[in-house]
């Protein structure tokens, strides 16, 4: 017999109607009915297997060319910059905004950082708010949030469901949690929590107990989306049917590959540019990948798609491959 229940921030407005909040289904989150999982012989043959690109992936040493230059942060230019992976930093109506910022190795062992940050990490004072699409360690990172905490003890956290607790162990004075379709409490931007296909886990036995997702924030009659971490599905053509389009999107496009494991919770670049044109997307800004290695394909494989499928026309956005530590001004 099932047990569900749905779950959502009853201090926070929902925008969209019918919505009851996110389904917990026998302790925990789902994407959409039911539970899903990837099957256990499925690992088995990816651990066990061999990666036909395994010759190329050793040879390609490319990363991300990094801009080394703390400058973006001193003028008031509205501005997105990339610090790698699904790092960003957002200065928008003069609100500054790191979205799930890692500066550090996700392993020190196994997943180490490819490539330095772009400025030092003192640099990040004055900061308002930090997005966090979901708690893989890859994306919420304890030692960065600390060091944030620290030159910034004021800021605020805008967070999925089931991160609250967590957040103000660390010391956060105030944290907002959400569910899909609801709207944060701010003054200067509309920021909204938004459907993923993804899921979580950072201990043996918290599979799902804490959701995960992709944000909308707005100002200013621009719209931008940060995608966090998803698989393709249904929900990018949800998205655009209540938004119509985003003006800029950033979208991960790497970490794909063996397909028979990876597309069950991350988008390959072509699935990254139809999600793009699904939601309308005006400018594409890709991520998610370089920094670390998280799977099986070589390190320039998948820039090196999006750029191929841009030639190609079938990206309808205009492609803005950002260096590590270059402004994209809005």
């Amino acid at each position: 017999m099932s047990n569900s229940t749905y779950k959502y921030n009853p201090d926070l407005d929902f925008i969209k109607e019918n919505i009851k909040g996110n389904l917990f289904l026998n302790g925990q989150f789902v994407f959409n009915k039911e539970i899903e999982r990837v099957p256990y012989e499925r690992f088995w043959k990816w651990m066990l297997g061999r990666n036909p690109q395994l010759k190329q992936k050793k040879a390609d040493k490319w990363h991300p060319k990094v801009i080394l230059d703390d400058t973006f942060i001193q003028d008031n230019q509205d501005k997105i910059v990339w610090l790698g992976h699904s790092s960003f930093y957002m200065q928008l109506c003069g609100v500054k905004i790191l979205t799930d910022p890692i500066f550090y190795h996700v392993l020190p062992v196994r997943i180490r950082r490819r490539h330095e940050l772009p400025c030092r990490i003192s640099t990040f004072k004055n900061i308002d708010l930090i997005l966090l699409s979901h708690g893989h360690r890859d994306h919420l990172d304890i030692p960065s949030l600390k060091q944030i905490l620290k030159l910034n003890p004021d800021v605020k956290v805008f967070c999925p469901l089931g991160f609250v607790k967590m957040l103000q162990k660390l010391g956060f004075k105030e944290v907002q949690e959400a569910a899909w379709w609801q709207r944060y409490h701010f003054p200067d931007l509309q920021i909204d929590f938004l459907p993923a296909k993804h899921w979580n886990r950072r201990h043996l036995l918290d599979f799902n107990k804490t959701l995960w997702g992709s944000f909308s924030i707005q100002y200013n009659n621009k719209k931008i989306y940060f995608a966090g971490d998803t698989a393709y599905s249904n929900h990018f053509k949800e998205i655009q049917n209540h938004y119509n389009y985003f003006d800029i999107a950033l979208m991960p496009i790497g970490a794909y590959k063996p397909k028979f494991i990876m597309d069950w919770a991350h988008i390959s670049p072509e699935e990254a540019v139809q999600a793009s044109n699904d939601m309308n997307v005006k400018h594409f800004i890709p991520m998610h990948y370089g920094t670390f290695d998280l799977s099986d394909e070589p390190a320039s494989e998948p820039i090196q798609e999006i750029m191929k499928l841009k030639e190609k026309d079938n990206l309808k956005a205009i492609l803005h491959s950002l260096n590590v530590g270059e402004c994209y001004l809005v």
